[in-house]
């Protein structure tokens, strides 16, 4: 909003003192990050005072874990404070007729008010089961729609290749959006480029690392193309609702949901910024993807929020963000591993959600199996989540957290690390 409001003071009144400032994808994202802080600190305080005069308090099942009683009572919903220190921030510094802002923004909004209404349930209609399951997946479900339509069949979302390049790649003429755009490489060599509207995506580890998913559709290519929405749309439903679920379930102990998200929202931040550099991708053979530049804006905006949000949710935790937050989180992370193409990165970057929810399927599955075969339900982890087991073993809940934010990080670096080791 305000690049655009720069822009019209510059028409019509000429450049003024700091106006180019705003041109440049790193002051804005910088700005944006000061101001999630500043967001998170300042609202987050009276917040969580309302939440405490309205007593929208938590409340605890007792799952014998030490120190379980001295949370009792204490405010949850404060997602509300993540989803205003990312929406406003990104509002102000992003250019709102972008594409990718406009998705992300939905996403936020959409999973904010699902996680919203669950947490209104449990609290204001002391129902401890709030939304009901089945409510909540169609909520996930029509999500996935949105964002798989939009990656489909939206004209603004394209990938930037050499022509020769992607007709290697089996890309034809009818798939291109745009007109050639002649560039000039780092050695003084021209080539020819242009904008295909295209559902390739990064694949890690190999060396040919461009996957179009409709090469996995049986026949030809052109009905391959024809018929890809009855693999693509199921796939992305998936990862959104996977990954929605999984935070959700790492939103266990203080701090920690919080910190992962933080850390996986900076180095997706990293990936928007060298998918929409020209250059970068190049050199890191990845797709360029234009028009992403602004994801960076808006993943400093989760970054932001996450940190901010950590001055009171850390340990012990003066507010939690209930579903509001954790099933915004994910949705928010799946979307932007989508729109950046690195969704085949998400076991990997997402490391740590993917075990908490690996953990609990185990033990559920373990427990039914045993039971059936033995007539007692017999168990692998103490407690799931993963969390919940190390807790039960006596280790302190900080410690905890704190490993798990640093696997997070060697996770994180991994994933950086993959866009050059095939």
């Amino acid at each position: 909003m305000l690049i655009n409001l720069v822009d019209w003071l510059k028409a019509n009144f000429g450049h003024f003192l700091g106006s180019g400032l705003f041109q440049y994808i790193t002051f804005r994202a910088g700005v944006a990050i000061i101001l999630s802080l500043i967001i998170s600190l300042v609202l987050g305080g009276r917040i969580i005072k309302f939440l405490q005069k309205q007593q929208i308090g938590e409340t605890i099942r007792d799952l014998g874990l030490e120190g379980q009683t001295s949370k009792k009572g204490t405010p949850t919903m404060g997602g509300v404070i993540i989803i205003l220190a990312i929406l406003i921030p990104c509002l102000l510094m992003s250019k709102l007729d972008n594409i990718y802002v406009i998705i992300m923004v939905v996403t936020t909004s959409w999973m904010a008010i699902i996680g919203f209404v669950d947490d209104y349930i449990k609290v204001f209609m002391k129902n401890k089961e709030g939304l009901s399951g089945r409510y909540k997946i169609i909520g996930q479900v029509v999500l996935g729609i949105i964002i798989a339509t939009a990656m489909m069949f939206n004209p603004d979302i394209k990938v930037r290749m050499e022509t020769n390049a992607a007709l290697e790649a089996g890309l034809a003429e009818s798939d291109r959006v745009s007109s050639f755009i002649y560039s000039e490489e780092p050695d003084g060599t021209a080539v020819q480029k242009a904008d295909y509207k295209t559902n390739v995506t990064n694949v890690p580890f190999l060396k040919n690392n461009h996957l179009d998913y409709a090469w996995l559709m049986p026949g030809d290519q052109e009905s391959g193309k024809k018929w890809l929405w009855l693999l693509y749309i199921p796939f992305i439903i998936i990862v959104v609702t996977a990954v929605s679920n999984a935070a959700n379930l790492t939103d266990g102990i203080d701090g920690l949901a919080t910190g992962v998200s933080g850390i996986i929202g900076a180095t997706l931040g990293i990936l928007a910024y060298v998918s929409s550099n020209a250059i970068a991708a190049n050199y890191l053979n990845i797709l360029h993807l234009p028009g992403t530049e602004e994801l960076v804006v808006f993943a400093a905006c989760l970054v932001g929020a996450c940190i901010g949000f950590l001055w009171y949710n850390a340990f012990p935790a003066q507010v939690f963000m209930g579903d509001t937050g954790s099933l915004t989180l994910g949705g928010i992370i799946a979307a932007l591993a989508i729109l950046l193409r690195k969704e085949l990165l998400i076991p990997m970057l997402c490391g740590i959600f993917v075990v908490e929810n690996l953990s609990v399927v185990i033990q559920v599955a373990y427990f039914k199996y045993t039971k059936r075969k033995y007539g007692e339900g017999r168990r692998i982890f103490l407690m799931s989540p993963l969390h919940h087991h190390y807790q039960k073993k006596g280790m302190h809940e900080v410690k905890i957290v704190t490993r798990f934010w640093i696997v997070g990080i060697l996770l994180a670096v991994m994933t950086i690390i993959t866009l050059k080791v095939r």
